[in-house]
Parts: structure tokens; C-alpha cells; sequence
């Protein structure tokens, strides 16, 4: 916690209370639609963009799209496998998370 906590100490004392001119508008305008998107628009954008380049997307944005993805369909055991691709594709500093949510996928499997 003592990171996130950091960085929004740092992100309030450059913008203030309501200003944006110190974080770039298209970053901000990402973050602002993707954190209230639905799952299913999450990944057809992903996907979509993907397709035509996969390294098109910068990491930070594919990790906190396909987090968002996954906090809203927590039992979906092929997104956390695609997910779990993704972050490996972009590692190693994320292997356990993404090995995490390979187990987790498999044990859903397995239940079914």
C-alpha cells in the first residue's frame, strides 16, 4: 500500500483538486472510460487492437484493462488464462501473479 499510497500523494500535489494539466488528457481520458467499461467491451477493445498490434497498447494499460476485466467476471476461468498469457508476455516482474491466476483457472476448470 505504501507505493499507491506514494504515487497518489504525487498525483495530488501535481494536479491539485480538479486541474489536469500535469497528467497527459489522452492517459487520463483511458483510465477514466476503461475503469467504469464492461468486460465484455474491455476485451473487444483488447482484442481488436491486438490483432492489428500486439505492443500497441502500453503495458500499464493492458494490465489495468485486463484487471478490470477479471474483477468483473471473477469465475471466468478462459480470461484469467488470457489474462495470466498476457502478463507473461510482458514479464518476468508479474510471473507469479500470472501463475496465480493459471492455478486459479485450473481449479475452476476442474469444478466444472
Amino acid at each position: 500500500m505504501a507505493e499507491l499510497l506514494d504515487l497518489m500523494w504525487r498525483i495530488s500535489t501535481i494536479l491539485g483538486r480538479h486541474e489536469t494539466s500535469g497528467v497527459e488528457v489522452k492517459a487520463r481520458d483511458f483510465i477514466e472510460t476503461v475503469t467504469f467499461a464492461g468486460a465484455e467491451e474491455i476485451l473487444s477493445a483488447l482484442r481488436t487492437i491486438g490483432a492489428d498490434d500486439p505492443m500497441a497498447v502500453p503495458v500499464w494499460a493492458r494490465n489495468l484493462a485486463y484487471r478490470l476485466a477479471v474483477l468483473q467476471r471473477p469465475d471466468d476461468a478462459d480470461l484469467l488464462h488470457e489474462a495470466a498469457i498476457d502478463l507473461y508476455t510482458y514479464g518476468p516482474d508479474w510471473d507469479d501473479i500470472a501463475e496465480e491466476m493459471e492455478q486459479r483457472a485450473a481449479r475452476m476448470k476442474e469444478a466444472q
